[in-house]
């Protein structure tokens, strides 16, 4: 679909990633990793035409569209949201528009015999043609359901735009993408304004997609979920994984431990000769062969191992004081924005060292009822901590409300008493702000600085209730671990609010979920939830109906038919589970002649001997031709073993 060839891009003076080359198949789904300033979101642009490359080349087919969507887009104002999502479709609005003109012209022509009378109705009918195989008939419900899917109410779809939030106006700007169905989808932190529910639904929209998936995310679960396939950028190159995220950080692991033994053997040879080219540098009778390894030495293709960053947040939460049994108590909690009712007639109990998550789409409530529990928020009903309970909180926007005026240093000694002024140092060296960084000014810190000095402050006081919404927002993968963690240790009670699957897994053992003005609790982890909540949302959208019209068999039906039925369907299935069995073989050996290669390619010398020989990028590529298509077969071949398994 998208070919890269030899691209170099380069930014204040250094190379983002040089003469890079990949190809973008259809049906891939590709997930771009690499440190934070690695050029992620820089190579989107450079694939989505918004940047040229300083040289190299990006080519597509003709007719290839692609829908690319940025991190900071500025939603366009003035419109429903209906009527802003249908305006990307402007194919289908300009044949619409041109099948009204013609359909207008023919009504009040009389020429019936007439050579442009004929062409109009040529012209209409092409029109029409075009208008039906885009799906301009459907187009309606199409815009409709991906605008629910992303989380908006029916009754939203005619409210003005500007109405909303600036993340529900990212939602139909990532909406207008979505309905194009182009050929490639690029995606920039796709999930940062979505809830855990859209997460899902956009999830099962991209599986079903019919082109190719590039996205960059820091959402493990979203990653594992939805690619196939992982491009990591490092030291300006790329390496390519066929596997999905958490299998990539497995192999890439490996590919590491054998890139330093490659390395320290090199540099081991590296220095055995130029001890030898000194040792023998001004003998006579030594120098054909000094100059001979001095030769070799400059011919050596010098192997790069990437500096991992070590640096780890260290976050260890105080020793939670000793609450009474109960440590919020809410009954008959209500809340109103203007005639907007968000919350009502709620209870909710929670018990000392008690962990529990608040769920479910936004504007339903969660953010209002964690502001409720730490009193910003007036209410009605009844909201009472429990006794000797002390309180921590982490806001939404907390990261963005500290004061931009002041220093690193000056924001925690602010709010500090008593001895625990004493350790600031520590406790910012702790969350990695040391020697000059804590003189830094707040306005001048990443958002991922932001985050880790906000959540520093919790550290100053011992709580035994904590109440988090959204606390990853800007953490890395790394940071996101060490958070997780560190409330997992963590003694006292918490309130979690979080679209981040893979975070809340085993942190929390009861969810919240916010609905319709009310809340319902379930006992479980948060996959468990979202396995019944799946269940639940098919059968809202009615997919149930293959149930209730199935065809009951009549008490009379042969057995004999039966068992001659199953009988075959367990050949058939045998069959397809040999036949993905054997791909699955395939698929690894190839795998391996094509690391093979990739190693060969490497090393400079080996790659020069065997190019004399044989045509390596020729076969590089036949090899890889060969691959995908086998990845084709094994897909289908696990689509009949499913299908037959669920007969």
């Amino acid at each position: 679909m998208i070919s890269l060839n030899q691209v170099s891009v380069q930014f204040n003076g250094n190379f983002l990633f040089k003469e890079i080359s990949f190809l973008v198949n259809p049906k891939d789904r590709i997930g771009l990793v690499g440190k934070n300033g690695a050029g992620k979101s820089t190579l989107l642009k450079v694939l989505s035409g918004k940047l040229e490359p300083e040289s190299g080349t990006v080519s597509q087919p003709s007719g290839c569209t692609i829908g690319y969507l940025s991190q900071d887009i500025k939603p366009k104002l003035g419109k429903t949201v209906f009527n802003e999502t249908y305006s990307a479709l402007e194919e289908l609005q300009g044949l619409e528009h041109k099948v009204n003109d013609y359909t207008k012209q023919l009504e009040t022509r009389t020429d019936y015999e007439s050579e442009e009378y004929m062409q109009i109705i040529q012209d209409l009918h092409v029109a029409n043609e075009r208008f039906s195989m885009l799906g301009g008939h459907t187009a309606d419900a199409e815009v409709e359901k991906v605008l629910m899917g992303l989380g908006f109410l029916r009754s939203d779809l005619n409210r003005d735009l500007g109405e909303f939030s600036g993340g529900w106006q990212m939602r139909v700007e990532l909406a207008k993408i979505l309905v194009q169905r182009p050929d490639v989808l690029l995606l920039d932190e796709p999930t940062n304004h979505l809830d855990i529910l859209s997460i899902q639904w956009l999830e099962t929209f991209l599986h079903e997609h019919n082109g190719s998936v590039i996205l960059v995310s820091h959402d493990r679960a979203f990653l594992d979920n939805v690619t196939n396939r992982t491009i990591e950028i490092t030291l300006g190159r790329i390496n390519d994984y066929r596997v999905p995220y958490s299998k990539y950080v497995e192999q890439r692991k490996e590919r590491r431990e054998l890139q330093l033994a490659a390395y320290e053997n090199q540099q081991k040879f590296i220095a055995e000769t130029e001890k030898f080219i000194e040792r023998f540098r001004y003998k006579a009778t030594k120098a054909t062969q000094v100059q001979s390894r001095i030769k070799a030495l400059e011919k050596i293709d010098r192997i790069e191992v990437e500096q991992e960053d070590n640096s780890v947040m260290r976050l260890r939460f105080p020793p939670a004081p000793r609450a009474g049994k109960v440590v919020c108590l809410s009954e008959g909690v209500g809340k109103k924005y203007g005639d907007l009712e968000v919350l009502k007639n709620v209870d909710l109990m929670l018990d000392r060292g008690e962990k529990v998550a608040f769920v479910g789409k936004n504007g339903e409530g969660k953010t209002t009822f964690a502001k409720i529990i730490v009193g910003d928020l007036d209410y009605t009903g009844k909201c009472e901590l429990g006794h000797n309970v002390t309180l921590g909180y982490y806001a939404q926007d907390q990261a963005e409300s500290l004061d931009s005026k002041k220093t690193v240093f000056e924001t925690l000694d602010d709010v500090a008493r008593g001895d625990i002024r004493t350790k600031l140092r520590d406790i910012l060296g702790a969350f990695l702000f040391s020697g000059e960084d804590i003189d830094k000014k707040v306005s001048v810190l990443s958002g991922g600085e932001r985050a880790r000095l906000a959540l520093a402050k919790l550290l100053l006081e011992p709580v035994n209730l904590l109440v988090l919404d959204e606390p990853t927002n800007h953490l890395d993968m790394q940071s996101k671990d060490v958070l997780k963690q560190a409330l997992i240790k963590y003694d006292g009670a918490m309130v979690i609010v979080s679209h981040d699957r893979s975070f809340l897994k085993g942190l929390t053992d009861k969810v919240y979920e916010f609905k319709d003005q009310g809340v319902r609790q379930h006992i479980g982890d948060v996959y468990e939830f979202l396995a019944k909540a799946k269940m639940e949302n098919l059968e809202e959208l009615g997919f149930n109906a293959r149930k209730e019209t199935a065809v009951v068999p009549e008490k009379n039906a042969s057995n004999k038919d039966d068992y001659k039925a199953r009988k075959e369907r367990e050949k058939l299935l045998r069959v397809a589970k040999n036949k993905a069995s054997k791909l699955e073989g395939e698929i690894e050996k190839l795998e391996a002649e094509i690391a093979a290669l990739d190693e060969l390619m490497l090393d400079a010398a080996a790659f020069k001997k065997a190019q004399e020989e044989r045509d390596v990028f020729k076969e590089y590529q036949q090899k890889q031709n060969v691959l995908d298509g086998k990845m084709v077969e094994w897909e289908q071949a696990v689509e009949e073993v499913e299908k037959l398994d669920n007969q």
